[in-house]
Protein backbone atom coordinates (compact mmCIF):
# COMPACT_ATOMS: atom_id res chain seq x y z
CA UNK A 1 0.00 0.00 0.00
CA UNK A 2 1.46 3.35 -1.06
CA UNK A 3 1.80 6.24 1.36
CA UNK A 4 -0.81 8.97 1.27
CA UNK A 5 -0.31 12.30 3.01
CA UNK A 6 -3.26 14.48 3.98
CA UNK A 7 -2.51 18.02 5.17
CA UNK A 8 -4.62 19.99 7.61
CA UNK A 9 -3.96 23.37 9.24
CA UNK A 10 -5.16 24.06 12.78
CA UNK A 11 -4.12 27.00 14.94
CA UNK A 12 -0.88 27.56 13.02
CA UNK A 13 0.08 23.88 13.14
CA UNK A 14 0.26 21.71 10.03
CA UNK A 15 -0.99 18.18 10.64
CA UNK A 16 0.34 15.56 8.25
CA UNK A 17 -1.88 12.48 8.41
CA UNK A 18 0.03 9.56 6.94
CA UNK A 19 -1.65 6.39 5.71
CA UNK A 20 0.06 3.29 4.34
CA UNK A 21 3.69 2.29 4.45
CA UNK A 22 6.57 4.66 5.15
CA UNK A 23 9.39 2.88 3.33
CA UNK A 24 12.41 3.45 1.08
CA UNK A 25 11.52 4.92 -2.30
CA UNK A 26 8.68 7.13 -3.43
CA UNK A 27 6.99 7.05 0.00
CA UNK A 28 9.87 8.41 2.08
CA UNK A 29 10.86 10.81 -0.70
CA UNK A 30 7.32 12.22 -0.86
CA UNK A 31 7.25 12.84 2.90
CA UNK A 32 10.67 14.48 2.79
CA UNK A 33 9.61 16.86 -0.01
CA UNK A 34 6.31 17.67 1.76
CA UNK A 35 8.16 18.65 4.94
CA UNK A 36 10.67 20.72 2.94
CA UNK A 37 7.86 22.53 1.10
CA UNK A 38 6.10 23.36 4.38
CA UNK A 39 9.28 24.66 6.01
CA UNK A 40 10.18 26.71 2.92
CA UNK A 41 6.71 28.31 3.13
CA UNK A 42 7.28 29.22 6.79
CA UNK A 43 5.02 26.50 8.20
CA UNK A 44 7.44 25.34 10.87
CA UNK A 45 5.07 23.69 13.35
CA UNK A 46 4.41 20.18 12.10
CA UNK A 47 2.51 17.34 13.76
CA UNK A 48 2.82 13.97 12.04
CA UNK A 49 -0.15 11.65 12.64
CA UNK A 50 1.11 8.07 12.25
CA UNK A 51 -2.14 6.36 13.28
CA UNK A 52 -2.67 4.72 9.89
CA UNK A 53 0.93 3.77 9.13
CA UNK A 54 1.06 -0.01 9.05
CA UNK A 55 4.78 -0.38 8.46
CA UNK A 56 7.87 1.81 8.65
CA UNK A 57 11.37 0.73 7.63
CA UNK A 58 14.77 2.27 8.40
CA UNK A 59 14.45 4.70 5.48
CA UNK A 60 11.10 5.83 6.86
CA UNK A 61 12.63 6.35 10.30
CA UNK A 62 15.47 8.25 8.65
CA UNK A 63 12.95 10.48 6.89
CA UNK A 64 11.28 11.31 10.21
CA UNK A 65 14.67 12.15 11.75
CA UNK A 66 15.59 14.25 8.71
CA UNK A 67 12.28 16.12 8.96
CA UNK A 68 12.81 16.71 12.67
CA UNK A 69 16.30 18.09 12.03
CA UNK A 70 15.12 20.28 9.15
CA UNK A 71 12.30 21.69 11.28
CA UNK A 72 14.68 22.43 14.13
CA UNK A 73 17.13 24.14 11.72
CA UNK A 74 14.21 26.30 10.50
CA UNK A 75 13.48 27.33 14.12
CA UNK A 76 10.47 25.03 14.09
CA UNK A 77 9.24 21.83 15.62
CA UNK A 78 8.10 18.47 14.32
CA UNK A 79 6.22 16.19 16.69
CA UNK A 80 4.64 12.75 16.33
CA UNK A 81 1.17 11.61 17.35
CA UNK A 82 -1.10 8.59 17.31
CA UNK A 83 1.60 5.93 16.92
CA UNK A 84 0.53 2.41 16.08
CA UNK A 85 1.87 -0.36 18.27
CA UNK A 86 4.33 -1.44 15.57
CA UNK A 87 5.68 2.09 14.96
CA UNK A 88 5.93 2.70 18.69
CA UNK A 89 7.96 -0.50 19.11
CA UNK A 90 10.34 0.57 16.33
CA UNK A 91 10.85 4.00 17.89
CA UNK A 92 11.55 2.36 21.25
CA UNK A 93 13.97 -0.23 19.83
CA UNK A 94 15.93 2.46 17.98
CA UNK A 95 15.74 4.85 20.97
CA UNK A 96 14.25 7.50 18.65
CA UNK A 97 11.38 7.86 21.10
CA UNK A 98 13.85 9.95 23.16
CA UNK A 99 14.40 12.33 20.21
CA UNK A 100 10.79 13.10 19.27
CA UNK A 101 7.98 14.58 21.30
CA UNK A 102 5.39 11.79 20.99
CA UNK A 103 1.70 12.18 21.85
CA UNK A 104 -1.10 9.62 22.22
CA UNK A 105 -3.42 11.53 19.91
CA UNK A 106 -3.58 14.54 17.60
CA UNK A 107 -5.56 16.70 20.06
CA UNK A 108 -2.89 16.36 22.75
CA UNK A 109 -0.17 16.97 20.19
CA UNK A 110 -1.88 20.17 19.04
CA UNK A 111 -2.17 21.47 22.59
CA UNK A 112 1.58 20.99 23.07
CA UNK A 113 2.28 23.72 20.50
CA UNK A 114 0.47 26.37 22.59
Amino acid sequence: MALTIAEDQRNGVTILKLSGRLVLGQESSELRSTIKRLLDAGDNKILVDLGEVGYIDSAGLGTLVSGFTSARNANGTMKLANLTKKVSEQLNITKLVTVFDVFDNVATGLKSFS
